[in-house]
């Protein structure tokens, strides 16, 4: 090791040391990506009783709802969608970090309807453990990934915190007319999910050194590909409602739609999932959040006695920047779906269709 300064104060020493001996990011954090979401029970209990936002006539999306993000009319033609995300690594590379973060903060807005139009940084980071040029290398992988999206990052906050924390404040716009919502499925729709399943196994598997480099690849194209097909959707007629599936896994982010609309949802137990996945999965790999997602469900989600228990994983595995859910009219499903693999997506698939009842989910 090369000798410290004797005149360097204990912070400038530990920040030498870090820039001589990289870290693995995970290693810094509890946990990783959308995984770290509080459990839905925990936030329902968190927020019952918060002051309700209906006195604003402004305000046409805000807590009332388990929503993506806010949305506040600008005037006739023009609502802003705002909304924020951050997590800690889901991988160790900085930039992809940077990368996935963003594309996950992102997909709110395009979750809405909306196109992106400004962007501020959420950074938190042990300054004794990580090098000035790792924090940067998250920084401009978060940067690049708002270039791609038209966006400039223009500005934000940084704190020093005992875990890596990054993510954005992310500003978008929307005809108020044209506000994709959680709430507005009908009876009937298809439901379509855009990306393939199984980002929480891979990222669990890489945090235990058992993921390859084509499932750590499938792990990178998947969270980092930008949900940009979400802004033309309020153009498409038969699109009823959308939601982004994030930290609560496909199941519990159904529920949400499900008890928006107040209807009830078949959803398959046979999603698409991404290379390698399902061979993890049975082998015993999941996070921990997948089980806390489960617990928190209760009786609003039912599966078959004898589904596999590493089946009903991965429809609770978290999703750190996954896919969007759309509820579709029948008739326009098979467009919708086209249009959404055109746009890339080409794990899309139907993976379920709303029905009437009480809110809940079953799995078939």
């Amino acid at each position: 090791m090369t000798a410290i300064s004797p005149e360097a104060s204990p912070q400038e020493a530990d920040a030498q040391d870090a820039s001589r001996a990289p870290v693995r990011l995970t290693s810094l954090a509890h946990g990783g990506g959308c995984g770290c979401k509080l459990a839905p029970a925990v936030l329902q209990s968190i927020l019952k009783g918060m002051p309700t936002t209906q006195a604003f006539s402004n305000l046409l999306v805000g807590t009332d709802t388990s929503d993506d993000a806010a949305v506040w009319r600008l005037n006739d033609t023009q609502a802003l969608v705002a909304t924020t995300d951050f997590f800690m690594p889901v991988v160790d590379d900085p930039f992809d970090f940077g990368r996935i973060a963003a594309t996950n903060a992102l997909s709110d807005v395009y979750a809405m309807g909306g196109t992106p139009i400004l962007a501020l940084a959420i950074v938190g980071m042990p300054i004794d453990k990580l090098a000035p040029e790792t924090i940067r290398a998250i920084l401009e992988g978060g940067a690049s990934v708002c270039a791609a999206a038209g966006v400039p990052v223009a500005g934000g906050h940084s704190i020093d915190s005992v875990e890596p924390i990054y993510g954005l404040v992310a500003l978008g716009l929307v005809h108020p007319d044209k506000v994709l919502t959680n709430r507005t499925a009908r009876s009937g729709d298809v439901l379509i999910l855009t990306k393939a399943l199984g980002v929480g196994v891979l990222s669990a598997a890489f945090k235990q050194q058992r993921l390859d480099a084509a499932g750590y690849a499938a792990l990178i194209a998947s969270t980092t590909q930008l949900n940009v097909v979400g802004r033309e959707l309020g153009d498409v007629a038969g699109v009823h409602a959308v939601t982004d599936v994030t930290g609560f896994g496909l199941l519990g982010h159904a529920l949400e739609i499900c008890r928006g609309s107040g209807l009830a949802a078949g959803i398959t137990a046979d999603p698409p999932l991404l290379a390698a996945v399902e061979a993890l999965a049975q082998a015993g790999v999941r996070t921990g959040a997948s089980a806390r997602n489960w617990a928190s469900y209760g009786a609003d989600v039912q599966i078959a006695a004898d589904l596999p228990d590493w089946k009903r994983d991965l429809l609770t595995d978290p999703q750190t920047s996954g896919g969007l859910l759309i509820a579709v009219a029948p008739d326009a499903a098979e467009d919708v779906l086209a249009l959404i693999r055109s746009r890339g997506f080409s794990d899309a698939a139907a993976v379920g269709r709303m029905t009437e009842g009480s809110a809940h989910v079953r799995v078939a």
